[in-house]
């Protein structure tokens, strides 16, 4: 690097070499050799590189050069070569040319002799993009358009950033910078962004040009989804029931209050150009519908108080001219539906969504609809008669189609129990393994633009969102090929491994039980009236329903005189509770006793010192009564006594051993009764620390997903971290407790002699395996691919152990079932997309070849006419290949591993 500082193995040439008479001075920073040429063959070698950049040696080292300083003119409407008899100068002499290399300041003449074109075309056609289209004094290289383009979309780079790097290699010292064009180069993207769009989409094979095209016309369809002349058989709307669910459209609805825009400018100001051509809602009949029902009263959630809904009205919108954008996807394959993106003005109202969700189903005329949404449960209610207030375009004819509504998997645990049944995709049929989280992959490649998108006017946002959101779901076109192969090779394996679970599961079970709940679940599943099959309908018992049933017992023993009660105000079934409580009171002391550290305050210390004072004189109180029951205790606390060297403090209040009949042993003289009243407390015991632990994991994920979308700032973020740490703590303890009471119902179940019944509900407990946040669990072992911890499938079971298995086996049975028919399904629905691509890019092929005679009418030059049917005919050849290599692609019987697709060859 350092000896090309110099002038290298060129350093001895006296002349130039290849006019062998001048001295060679000169080098270019852009060739692939670092010869040194004089100045006049320089130029004479760089008329077909005018851009490049040069360099002159001044005797010392090398100094920047333009080649309009050597005198290089780039003569337009002429071949290279050829002289113009006329040529006209660019205004004031000083054009400006902004390519990949650089910003340039070139010598421009526009031809001005009888074959002359407007300046306009002959800058277009030499690959330059004028900035005006009257005496044009900035121009882009097409070359640097696309690449900024292409950059965009992967980067997510802004034009700022793009344009001062492009300053920065003209001239890196700040002494002498090239002339500004930012403004120019915003508005050359932007037309660039425009005119490509409405390129791909054949608007310029047209004959009635731009001024006709259509709402949601310049859109990147999903190959596999449904669309009627396109994809689908003949006399698909007849289909049989059984065949009519895969042709069903999968829509997913969201909102994503990241990209907002600030209240800069005016649709006045900055109208757009693109009027709901693509991706975004036609502005100004959307925020005509929305001025007209800006009153509107939402109905509250009778759900969970979602936030979505309750707080619709009260999102922070001060500076904002729109809080986020809402959307409605392909929930199958997450691209962007026409006409389904719009502006949100406060928090996600239903009048938006309502809006946006029609616009989109407008374009789409099927039988089945699959709606997925995260408050389905309150969003459905009344949407029919609100649909009645939106524009007669949008209504659809709901009476004649099968309307579904879900909720995305990972949004489904924040609802209440009867909603998370009523609208999961895992219990619902003709679903397969759709998860309706689309939307959400897509916003993690569109959110890091919202930092330069908020700073735009309406029309270039909204032109530029729509850019990108093309580029998303182009992007998933080529990609369906190897996805969908993927997908199909693990549904067909998971679909044999649960219907091979499902039928082992049947084989240890009744065949009437079998044949009762199928009856019962395809009741269900044709009308939602019927009883819930997955529902628990043998109640948990908690420990406050034993110590009730226990009073009673005791109650009738008083009344028939066979009460043994040794104390008059402590029977057995309260001598034991009163244990179990005080264990748990020593696990908290412990708990405080751990959180105090090294540096603990003198109130702290006092605090925890009251705390165990207070429980050591409830503990001396039990264990007086204790010996009145348990006589032989005495014995044992001896024996510790005496174990303990005569040195040794009095055990600490918290590591008292109680000596409850599970700790005694089978050799004592415990009394059965009261072995049995501790296996029914320590059983529902175990029973509440479970659903204490189910809760709080739920409420952890809530609390962890609560944090990440609306927590901003350290101050904010410290305390909903010390929430979360709160919480994690309750969970250790109630883990604590369940392992307690199982340990108990081990030493027990000798003494008693039960049966091994009890250890199919209560089994061990993996704190770092089964102590998984819904979130965790979500994203790898998932209901649908049965890897959930089992504390998650346990239903609460009754004391009568046969009664709360048969409740649990039917519970598990009906979702065995549900996992084998989702795969299944699966199955099916992958193999119906594959052959919905196909027949896409054929009729797609077949109609951009018919493309080519669009403007055949028409009185064009011979050389437009050759361009319209090149590009129509390489869109069509386009489309072939795709076919092509997507059917190679499935019939492959192994596929590779997980690799994108090579789209180098697919340029559009």
């Amino acid at each position: 690097m350092i000896r090309l500082e110099g002038r290298g193995d060129y350093a001895e040439d006296s002349v130039c070499r290849h006019c062998q008479e001048h001295a060679p001075t000169i080098r270019c920073a852009d060739c692939f050799l670092q010869e040194l040429y004089c100045p006049s063959c320089t130029v004479e070698r760089h008329r077909c590189l005018p851009l490049h950049r040069l360099q002159r040696w001044n005797g010392n080292y090398f100094e920047r050069i333009t080649l309009k300083s050597l005198g290089l003119r780039i003569q337009l409407g002429h071949r290279i070569g050829d002289t113009c008899c006329n040529p006209h100068r660019a205004f004031n002499d000083d054009f400006i040319i902004i390519d990949s290399t650089g910003i340039h300041e070139v010598g421009l003449d526009f031809c001005a002799c009888g074959t002359m074109q407007t300046h306009v075309k002959q800058l277009l056609r030499s690959r330059l993009f004028p900035a005006t289209v009257t005496d044009p004094k900035t121009a882009a290289t097409f070359g640097v358009l696309e690449q900024y383009h292409l950059l965009s979309f992967e980067s997510k780079a802004s034009a700022f950033e793009f344009y001062q790097a492009l300053a920065r290699l003209s001239n890196n010292t700040g002494m002498d910078p090239p002339k500004d064009r930012y403004p120019t180069f915003l508005r050359v993207v932007h037309e660039w962004r425009i005119l490509k769009l409405l390129k791909r989409f054949a608007r310029g094979h047209c004959p009635d040009g731009v001024v006709t095209t259509e709402p949601g016309q310049c859109t990147v369809l999903c190959p596999a989804c449904p669309h009627p002349g396109k994809n689908l058989p003949e006399n698909w709307e007849n289909a049989s029931l059984d065949k009519r669910w895969l042709y069903a459209l999968f829509v997913g609805i969201d909102a994503n209050f990241r990209l907002k825009r600030k209240l800069v400018s005016s649709d006045i100001v900055d109208p757009g150009v693109s009027k709901g051509w693509s991706y975004f809602v036609e502005e100004k009949a959307y925020k005509s519908y929305l001025e007209d029902n800006k009153d509107r009263n939402q109905e509250r959630s009778t759900c969970a108080s979602h936030n979505t809904v309750n707080m619709a009205d009260t999102k922070k919108s001060r500076g904002l001219a729109a809080t986020g954008v809402g959307t409605v996807d392909c929930a199958r394959h997450n691209m962007k539906l026409r006409n389904a993106v719009g502006d949100l003005q406060k928090g996600e109202k239903y009048i938006n969504m309502d809006y946006l969700f029609f616009s989109a189903m407008k374009h789409h005329d099927v039988i089945v609809l699959n709606i997925s949404y995260d408050i389905a449960c309150q969003w459905s209610k009344h949407l029919w008669s609100r649909m009645s207030k939106l524009p007669s375009a949008f209504h659809l004819d709901h009476d004649n189609k099968q309307v579904n509504f879900l909720i995305p998997k990972f949004h489904l645990p924040a609802h209440i129990e009867p909603c998370q049944i009523d609208f999961s995709f895992n219990f619902s049929r003709h679903v397969g393994r759709t998860d309706g989280e689309a939307p959400e992959r897509g916003w993690a490649n569109i959110n890091p633009i919202a930092s330069s998108t908020k700073e735009m006017g309406p029309g270039s946002r909204r032109d530029t969102l729509d850019d990108h959101f093309g580029d998303w779901n182009w992007k998933r076109v080529v990609q369906l090929g190897r996805l969908t192969a993927r997908k199909l090779a693990n549904a067909v394996e998971q679909k044999a491994d649960h219907q091979r679970e499902l039928l082992e599961l049947e084989s240890c079970l009744q065949a009437q039980d079998i044949s009762e709940w199928r009856i019962d679940i395809e009741a269900w599943e044709l009308d939602r009236m019927q009883p819930n099959p997955f529902k628990v309908r043998v109640a948990p018992e908690t420990q406050a329903a034993i110590r009730l049933e226990l009073a009673r017992i005791e109650a009738a023993e008083l009344e028939s005189g066979t009460n043994v009660s040794l104390h008059a105000e402590v029977p057995p079934s309260v001598l034991i509770n009163s244990a179990i409580d005080l264990e748990d009171q020593q696990r908290r002391l412990s708990h405080e006793i751990a959180a105090l550290g090294a540096h603990a305050t003198d109130h702290q210390l006092a605090k925890v010192q009251l705390h165990a004072n207070t429980l050591r004189r409830k503990v001396d109180g039990w264990q007086e009564i204790q010996l009145l029951y348990m006589p032989f205790v005495s014995r044992l606390r001896a024996n510790e006594d005496c174990a303990r060297s005569s040195t040794d403090a009095t055990p600490a209040v918290e590591a008292i051993n109680l000596w409850l009949p599970s700790a005694v042993g089978p050799d004592t003289q415990c009394p059965t009764q009261l072995h049995r009243f501790e296996w029914m407390l320590r059983y529902a015991q175990a029973n509440d620390a479970l659903k204490d632990i189910r809760n709080l994991l739920r409420l952890r994920s809530h609390l962890y997903k609560f944090k990440d979308n609306n927590i901003v700032g350290q101050a904010a973020n410290t305390r909903a971290r010390s929430t979360i740490n709160k919480t994690d703590v309750k969970v250790s303890m109630a883990a604590e407790r369940y392992e307690v009471a199982r340990a108990a119902l081990t030493a027990l179940a000798q003494i008693l002699d039960e049966g091994p019944a009890w250890q199919d509900i209560f089994k061990p407990l993996n704190r770092n395996r089964d102590l998984k946040s819904l979130k965790d669990m979500w994203e790898k072992e998932t209901e649908g691919t049965r890897h959930l911890s089992w504390i998650w499938k346990t239903p609460g079971v009754a004391e009568d152990a046969s009664v709360g298995l048969h409740d649990a086996l039917r519970i598990e049975w009906c979702k065995a079932r549900a996992r084998a028919m989702r795969w299944e399904e699966e199955v099916d629905l992958l193999k119906e997309e594959q052959r919905r691509v196909i027949a896409f890019l054929d009729w797609q092929a077949d109609w951009w070849w018919c493309q080519r005679q669009g403007r055949d009418s028409e009185h064009l030059d011979d050389c437009l006419r050759e361009g319209l049917k090149a590009y129509a005919e390489r869109q069509a050849s386009l489309r072939r290949a795709l076919s092509a290599q997507f059917q190679a692609l499935w019939t492959t019987p192994t596929l590779p591993a997980a690799t994108s697709i090579d789209t180098a060859t697919f340029t559009v």
